[in-house]
């Protein structure tokens, strides 16, 4: 892929949270990465979507250090870097973050979003987990950075596939999305908050209704996703 191309993709999916209502002001940035040249292209920092271009995008090493552009990157580049560095050899090639408000509500809560029917299931396969809260030393040190371990330390302590679960919520601080790309990566990101939203709905209803079962909820991600997925057109 060229980098113009893949410029162009990070830009679609930064304009697709905006549709979706998913960013107020400055608060959420798309990325996508470019894994043959080891660099990933994502917003600039403080950058009103408004004023969004693909050529004011910024090109980062997966180190997280600008390799081409003139605007710093997102504050969160280097939550971005530790998902591609964990991550890439798995099929992340897009990560999300957004303050979106059902999602940001159960993150603040500290609780994983149960997985209470087949709309959840259809695209996580299983609860959408909850990472710890960080720790005074972690946020008073590299706090993006740590953010990252955070997520990537969580997901392998849990036993959790990334690519089943492409979400999670930070404790006290937002929600994470990925994808093969940026476009999925941003998909996610308006599913997880549509999910969100569902599962608050279902509990202020009916506060005890527990979990969908496992064989419901296994029938509708598997449906979709493996090789003896049958759902949509070939």
């Amino acid at each position: 892929m060229m980098l113009k191309e893949l410029r162009e993709q990070v830009y679609e999916a930064n304009m697709a949270l905006v549709k979706h209502g998913l960013v107020v002001f400055t608060w959420g940035n798309a990325s996508g990465l470019d894994a043959e040249r080891g660099v990933f292209v994502i917003k600039p920092s403080g950058v009103d979507y408004d004023e969004l271009s693909p050529e004011n995008l910024v090109v980062c090493d997966l180190d997280g250090k600008v390799v081409e552009g003139d605007l710093r990157p997102s504050s969160d580049t280097p939550t971005h870097a530790a998902l591609y560095r964990a991550w890439a050899g798995r099929g992340v090639g897009g990560v999300v973050h957004t303050h979106s408000s059902a999602a940001v509500a159960w993150a603040q809560s500290g609780r994983d979003i149960p997985a209470y029917g087949t709309t959840h299931a259809d695209y996580f396969h299983g609860p959408v987990p909850c990472m710890r809260g960080l720790t005074r030393e972690e946020v008073e040190g590299n706090y993006e950075l740590e953010t990252g371990n955070v997520i990537i330390a969580g997901f392998a302590d849990r036993g959790i596939d990334p690519m089943a679960v492409p979400a999670c919520l930070v404790r006290n601080h937002g929600p994470f999305t990925w994808g093969v790309d940026a476009a999925a990566a941003a998909y996610h990101a308006v599913v997880l908050e549509e999910v969100g939203a569902m599962a608050r709905d279902t509990e202020l209803i009916s506060p005890r209704c527990g979990s969908a079962p496992q064989y419901l909820l296994d029938k509708h991600y598997l449906r979709k996703h493996g090789p003896n997925a049958y759902y949509g057109q070939n």
